[in-house]
């Protein structure tokens, strides 16, 4: 079954990362590469594995335009949205035996190397993958 694993992250998280200090401290180029030396072994791992179906990191919240109807009429907003911190930061799509599995692997992504005012914050979603609306159960 496939299922997608969610990863999340803050506007000031993207600004700490290109070395932008603000509410939070910047990260340190140390940092910024354990961080993408884990995640590049990470997703290598699943491909090696032949659970890997699919995974991208996504452009900071700033990046970001909400679209919403209202009365009939398009509503366009450019981000980030001050009602919501956290941000889809990135996913990766996993083909795999059960929901436990899939469980297991998201798991690994608490272990990702990060400074040490962020832990404790990980956020991390499984969610299975329908393929039909059957299964969405309406």
């Amino acid at each position: 079954m496939k299922y997608m694993i969610l990863v999340y992250a803050s506007q000031q998280d993207f600004d700490g990362m290109a070395g932008k200090a603000g509410e939070k401290p910047a990260w340190s180029g140390a940092e910024v590469s354990a961080m993408a030396e884990f995640m590049e072994k990470f997703s290598k791992d699943l491909a090696d594995s032949g659970e890997l179906i699919d995974t991208q990191g996504l452009a900071a919240p700033v990046h970001t335009r909400r679209i919403e109807g209202e009365s009939g009429k398009t509503i366009m907003t450019d981000g980030p949205y001050a009602e919501s911190q956290e941000v889809l930061a990135g996913y990766w799509i996993v083909d795999c035996a059960s929901f436990d599995r899939a469980t297991e692997i998201a798991g690994r992504l608490s272990l990702c190397p990060r400074p040490h005012w962020l832990e404790g914050r990980e956020k991390v979603d499984v969610r299975p993958i329908v393929d039909s609306r059957a299964e969405l159960g309406f």
